[in-house]
């Protein structure tokens, strides 16, 4: 009998607390149990018995008696405030069955040794010695030692991090930094499950082995199969049951971007998704504006392990992509404190409330703790500025089933310089320029060309503290917590005041015994955001519940030098404090879900947050008079404190009406303190055939987006370039001023939006992938901040009279003035494996191309409108909907050749579209299509220490524009620097650079960065 013990023991069945289909397993074995039960509520089976139990105490329970289901149990004998112990022996006292716990913690149940040859409690008698149950004398001994070693199977090299599990139990470990594990599993055996993200899991029968090494396959099937936890509030799911589009993006997938930060490298990895550096740095210096699908930053929702981040302090208010519009500080975010990132490519208001009318982005941190890892980087660009150095380390602890996660970034990037070569007749032009003797302004730009000009990207420093863990609390429970804290500083320049154009610096910044030559004011940023989350998980009687608290906060204060206040003459300080800004956030959420049957799921939740928006009043030289020169400070009454609260709370069910055949509905109502009340709604769907390799997917929601607390309170003046007329001193009313009021302006509500999205997924076999996804993005309402209003030639108008008695000059502020539709295209093909010379080669080619984005109506107040003005003029036209790529591709090719991993991706930006203030009527600016070749090589020296080299825009491609005359079309390049002569255009040219300063991407911007190729190598070492 002994030698079939382990055929037996294999044969025999396991209750786990992890087990996804137990439910399913009960429901068969008690239709199908060949004991009559009686009728009454209180008898079970004794396997469902022992299922209850297992549900109540998670604890593991392993029997080896396949007649196990046949026993009838007695339900009132159970007492759940006693131990587990004591109702197994209530439970078990009438049968031949006793029960001993292992070495693991688990309880294994067996038939007792006098009767191992017979079943009692009417039973049927086994036969032969072979299918006769073992004794538990026979499974005593339940723990042996399995180890062994987990290697990429192309690469070979060591995989740490791999989760091995152990079927049917909650048994599992992850390898360690040598891809090295142990893990305990019952003499018995069983199978051993080896998972990994971006490989293919493989499951092996332990048997009579103790030691087994595995070798992973990559596969892009893996990461199909990865739980996902954004789109839906109820179960979660895997990518390829989910009915709305996602992207996974591995650190690994950022890290070979070699960019510097995560904003940064989400550019190259997602085609949705946008941003990049402005050419006019001071606040706008401390964040770049983002967005997905061409939406602005304030309608994609960024989220920390599922928990809502903070929006930033800081509002766009300069003339370029993103204007009027705030998001929260993913820059801020250390790469190497990321596991996964996923981004929901659809409206997802009725799941998580305000700011996810574009999507949603999740940042999963790293947890369970693998191995320890320090990573130094440097680079530099082609020009040999703009050094960068940093270091990050990775680390933590497992104690029991808790963990700890831990992250520290520090990083130092230098200046880079890329100004244009000023035109000396441009600048003494009156109306492009100073009105100045040329001969002067020659000699000055004799010795400067660029005017003294500094743009590009500003020396910037950060530093970096992440931390993520969980503690176990009881046997249900457990306690998790991450916390972030990020400070920056960034310094950079305004535009050079020549001494054309300041004649005189009142002996303030130039030393005694210098010739005045100008003088360039400099701008500091200090950032401080923070953002942390504790709560609470359980689960009992399959109620998943989660409750959590959140904070975080954002504060950004400026300081300028270098500049004087022209309005004090000598009597002006040359360093100011012009204030700053701060916001900050507390949310409370509470989450229960359960799946209610095999097919129904459910869920339903509440949030409640509290905001508040702080404006900082500068010290009084910044802001009396003219103000600081290049940065005015806040005045006293334009600062201030706001709050404001709101309460929500949603319902969701999904509901599967076949394996393959998914629907989902979701409503949501929020309170606001402010504006009021908000109702949303969501249905998806998703519909598998063909074995799964065909799915057909869609969803139509309503949204919704509250009005920022920036947008209803902020009010300033503020110093920008106005084409033509240099550099002015413009204001922004905030939207419950009497400024405002008297205007007409009506207070701010929320955006409302529509969302429809329809796909199709295609997985021909294991090593391709196709996804179509289209989308339809309709907003009602849409705040924007509008162009600036100033008084009519004429000057008899109603609207003349109310901006000259309130001393206006010119004026913008926010309304919910325009109704926008937005339409495009995702698209993701995926082909892996190929064999290609000695080694594999996988091409991933994925695009956005937008078909319609544009606003169907105009709301201006009947002020303007007679006096013939408009809140949105092309300007804004072009900055909110043809400022961003009109498509963009993103073509890679991953090679590996034994150890070397060569990853080559080539980025097609497409068109962008820009109508300067300024500019003729007929005419506008575009940045000419170009492709962005990025290169990466990753080379492990050993197990522990990888070198990655890469070079960023390889070829040194750098932005083009033309004008384009609107009438016929023709597309024209002025080259000012290698005099192309274009007399058309001259004072076109002239207005929208700054006569030249921003000859490279305009003052607006343009698809990709101008800093050209850049170089950059990071070495890893694991501990």
């Amino acid at each position: 009998m002994k030698k079939h013990l382990p055929m037996m023991l294999m044969a025999g069945m396991m209750l786990s607390a992890n087990s996804p289909s137990s439910a399913q397993l009960l429901a068969r074995a008690h239709a199908n149990a060949s004991m009559k039960t009686t009728a009454a509520a209180a008898q079970k089976s004794l396997k469902e018995a022992l299922h209850d139990l297992k549900n109540h105490y998670k604890s593991d329970i392993l029997f080896f008696d396949r007649n196990v289901s046949t026993y009838s149990v007695s339900m009132d004998a159970i007492n759940y405030s006693r131990n587990l112990e004591h109702n197994l022996n209530k439970i078990l006292q009438n049968t031949n069955l006793q029960f001993k716990k292992s070495h693991n913690g688990s309880y294994i149940i067996a038939q007792k040794a006098e009767k191992s040859a017979m079943n009692l409690g009417g039973a049927p008698q086994n036969s032969t010695v072979e299918s006769a149950a073992p004794t538990l004398e026979m499974v005593q001994a339940v723990d042996k030692s399995i180890s062994g070693k987990v290697v990429d199977a192309e690469k070979g090299e060591a995989l740490p991090g791999v989760s091995i599990a152990l079927k049917g139990t909650n048994q599992g470990v992850v390898t360690d930094a040598q891809g090295q594990y142990k893990i305990n599993v019952p003499d018995a055996g069983g199978t051993l499950s080896f998972s990994f993200v971006g490989f293919a899991t493989q499951e092996i029968v332990v048997g009579s082995q103790t030691q087994i090494d595995v070798k992973l396959v990559p596969s892009v099937q893996s990461l199909s199969e990865v739980i996902v936890s954004v789109g839906s509030r109820t179960s979660k799911r895997t990518m390829t049951d989910t009915p709305l589009p996602i992207d996974i993006l591995s650190a690994a997938d950022l890290r070979t971007t070699g960019q510097l930060t995560f904003d940064k490298a989400l550019q190259y990895r997602v085609p949705s998704f946008n941003t990049v550096n402005t050419p006019v740095n001071d606040a706008t210096s401390l964040l770049d504006p983002y967005e997905i699908r061409n939406m602005g930053p304030s309608r994609t929702l960024i989220l920390i392990n599922g928990k809502r981040k903070n929006t930033s302090a800081l509002m766009y208010i300069q003339t370029s992509p993103g204007r009027g519009e705030s998001g929260a500080d993913i820059s801020a975010i250390p790469q190497q404190a990321i596991k996964r990132v996923e981004i929901l490519r659809d409206g997802a208001s009725a799941q998580y409330g305000s700011d996810a009318i574009a999507g949603v982005m999740n940042i999963i941190l790293k947890d369970k703790f693998d191995y320890g890892s320090a990573t130094l980087t440097t680079g530099i660009t082609h020009k040999g500025d703009g050094q960068h150095v940093g270091v990050a380390v990775n680390n933590g602890a497992n104690f029991g089933n808790g963990y700890i996660n831990y992250t520290i970034d520090f990083s130092r990037t230098a200046l880079a310089n890329r100004p244009g070569t000023v035109s000396a007749e441009a600048e003494a032009d009156g109306n492009l320029g100073f009105g100045a003797d040329l001969s002067t302004v020659k000699a000055f730009l004799a010795k400067f060309p660029d005017a003294g000009n500094v743009n590009g990207q500003p020396e910037n420093t950060a530093a970096k503290f992440l931390v993520n863990g969980g503690v176990p609390v009881g046997e249900n429970s457990e306690f998790y917590f991450n916390a972030a804290y990020v400070y920056k500083k960034v310094n950079s320049f305004a535009n050079y005041r020549t001494p054309y154009w300041r004649t005189t610096d009142d002996g303030l910044l130039t030393p005694a015994g210098q010739t005045y030559v100008g003088y360039v004011p400099t701008f500091q940023g200090d950032l401080n955001d923070y953002n942390g989350t504790m709560g609470v998980r359980s689960e009992k009687n399959g109620w998943k519940t989660d409750l959590s608290f959140t904070t975080g906060g954002n504060k950004q204060l400026y300081t300028v030098s270098n500049t004087r206040n022209r309005s004090l003459g000598k009597n002006s300080p040359i360093y100011f404090k012009p204030g700053g800004y701060a916001f900050s956030h507390n949310v409370g959420n509470i989450d229960l879900s359960k799946q209610l049957s095999d097919k129904l799921s459910f869920a339903i939740g509440s949030e409640f947050r509290m905001e508040k928006f702080t404006v900082f009043e500068g010290d009084t030289s910044s802001y009396v008079g003219t103000g600081a020169d290049s940065f005015p400070g806040t005045t006293p009454n334009n600062a201030g404190t706001n709050t404001r609260f709101n309460f929500g709370g949603y319902v969701d069910l999904g509901y599967d009406i076949t394996p393959d055949f998914l629907i989902n509905g979701t409503f949501r109502a929020e309170r606001y303190s402010d504006f009021g009340n908000a109702n949303v709604f969501k249905i998806s769907s998703r519909y598998k055939f063909n074995n799964d390799k065909v799915t057909i997917r869609g969803s139509y929601s309503t949204g919704f987006r509250a009005p920022l607390l920036h947008q209803i309170y902020q009010q300033l003046a503020q110093a920008s370039f106005v084409p033509g007329q240099g550099i002015q001193t413009k204001g922004i009313v905030n939207n419950v001023s009497p400024q405002a009021f008297a205007l007409g302006v009506p207070k701010l509500t929320p955006e409302k939006s529509t969302n429809f999205t329809l796909g199709l997924g295609l997985n021909p076999n294991k090593n391709l992938s196709i996804t179509l996804d289209y989308y339809n993005i309709k907003v009602k309402d849409r705040i924007v901040l509008g162009s600036e209003i100033a008084g009519t030639t004429a000057g008899n108008t109603a609207l003349d009279k109310i901006l000259t008695s309130n001393g206006i000059v010119a004026v913008s502020f926010f309304s919910n003035a325009l109704n926008t539709t937005t339409s495009g295209l995702d698209f993701v093909v995926s082909q892996r494996n190929l064999l290609v010379g000695p080694g594999k080669l996988s091409i991933n080619l994925a695009g956005n191309y937008t078909f319609e984005n544009k606003y169907t109506s105009v709301k201006n107040t009947k002020l303007i409108a007679d006096a013939g003005k408009s809140v949105f003029d092309r300007t804004q036209d072009a900055l909110l909907f043809s400022s961003r790529p009109k498509y963009k591709t993103i073509l890679g090719f991953d090679y590996a050749l034994k150890k070397i991993m060569f990853n080559l991706n080539n980025t097609l930006f497409g068109p962008t579209r820009f109508h300067q203030n300024g500019l003729d009527e007929n005419t506008d600016t575009e940045f000419v299509p170009a492709v962005v070749t990025d290169l990466s090589i990753t080379i492990p020296f050993n197990s522990k220490a990888t070198l990655t080299l890469n070079a960023s825009n390889l070829f040194n491609v750098m932005p083009k524009w033309d004008f384009v005359d609107l009438k016929t079309g023709t597309r024209t390049r002025f080259d000012a620097k290698n005099n192309v002569p274009s007399a058309k255009y001259w004072d076109q040219y002239n207005l929208i650079t700054f006569n030249g300063r921003y000859s490279n991407v305009t003052y607006d911007g343009s698809q990709f960065s101008q800093l050209g190729a850049i170089f950059n190598a990071s070495l890893n070492f694991k501990f």
